[in-house]
């Protein structure tokens, strides 16, 4: 236990053979429970997880039929600490890319300040910049930003980061059935726990690379289906949280922003249309393209601000 509070530490695991011993040798000893998620892998990570469930009591472990993606991992965790009446549930990576030095500083707010989502961010570490790869910077930079408008958690960065703690209330209050299943479920979990009015926490961590994992996430393939899902979500959250749940006029706000900066792209195509066709500017067109971008977004960024301000107490 954690300060009188039961832990339990989800790993979710695909092709981890070589590094799990490394995440069960380390783990802390608060630790109650190890619940390792075997994501239907094709070396021999079940067979090494029976193994270490005979060296270490506190290792349990689940196995999908199909591959679900990390945040369907994640997803069965978090069903288990659910229903197994875990006070608290942190996840642990696989390949052993969490510090578990960091563990007591994301525990805390949890355990003692009763916040209901504890979340690292390697981004303000010291030699965050030296020691992250480029790419995956300047990659996650975009997403934290992205995430920032489409949760509602603008005091939140380092979006992709898996290394969280999670409490008892934030667990029961998630479907996790219909939680994101790839990359993005750190982006999707996020405006979930915001649209329930969740309490989130940043927490500085250590950046650990090469180690011995092997990452299968890569920028360029990753960067668009997690905006388009921001998207989806940003959307999502509003209607739920600021039509359905409570009616606010930042709802409107921000659809009237973004009716009318739809107006202005489809009257921009037309000032081209007619340039091309004419060879000249229609002026009634330019006028209302201005008009309507101009005040499309005024009412946008209006809308997020009150978001905003909405949101300050659950930091």
């Amino acid at each position: 236990m954690y300060k009188n509070k039961t832990l339990a530490a989800v790993v979710p695991a695909y092709n981890e053979e070589t590094q799990l011993h490394l995440v069960v040798s380390t783990m802390p000893e608060f630790v109650d429970h190890i619940v390792i998620i075997d994501d239907k892998s094709t070396d021999g990570t079940a067979g090494e997880v029976r193994r270490l469930m005979g060296v270490d009591k506190r290792v349990i472990l689940l196995s999908h039929e199909v591959n679900q993606g990390v945040g369907g991992a994640i997803a069965t965790g978090y069903k288990w600490a659910r229903d197994n009446g875990m006070d608290m549930a942190v996840v642990m990576a696989g390949d052993g890319q969490m510090d578990p030095s960091d563990l007591p500083n994301l525990c805390d707010p949890v355990a003692v300040e009763g916040v209901d989502y504890s979340k690292g961010n390697r981004l303000v570490y010291e030699e965050a910049y030296n020691m992250i790869p480029k790419v995956r910077f300047f990659g996650n930079a975009i997403l934290s930003f992205l995430t920032k408008i489409a949760s509602g958690y603008w005091h939140v960065a380092d979006s992709q980061t898996g290394y969280a703690v999670i409490g008892q209330k934030a667990l029961r209050a998630i479907d996790w059935d219909k939680m994101y299943k790839r990359y993005g479920q750190p982006n999707d979990i996020l405006v979930r726990l915001n649209a329930e009015d969740m309490r989130v926490r940043d927490v500085p961590i250590k950046p650990v690379y090469n180690i011995g994992e092997t990452s299968g996430f890569k920028p360029r393939q990753v960067l668009w289906p997690i905006s388009r899902l921001l998207i989806k979500m940003f959307g999502w959250r509003m209607w739920r949280k600021y039509m359905i749940r409570d009616a606010h006029p930042l709802f409107l706000f921000i659809l009237t922003g973004l009716v009318l900066m739809g107006l202005g792209f489809l009257f921009f195509v037309r000032l081209l249309a007619l340039w091309i066709s004419q060879g000249q500017m229609p002026e009634i067109t330019l006028i209302i393209l201005l008009f309507s971008c101009t005040l499309g977004v005024q009412f946008f960024l209006f809308g997020l601000w009150m978001d905003m301000d909405k949101n300050k107490s659950l930091r």
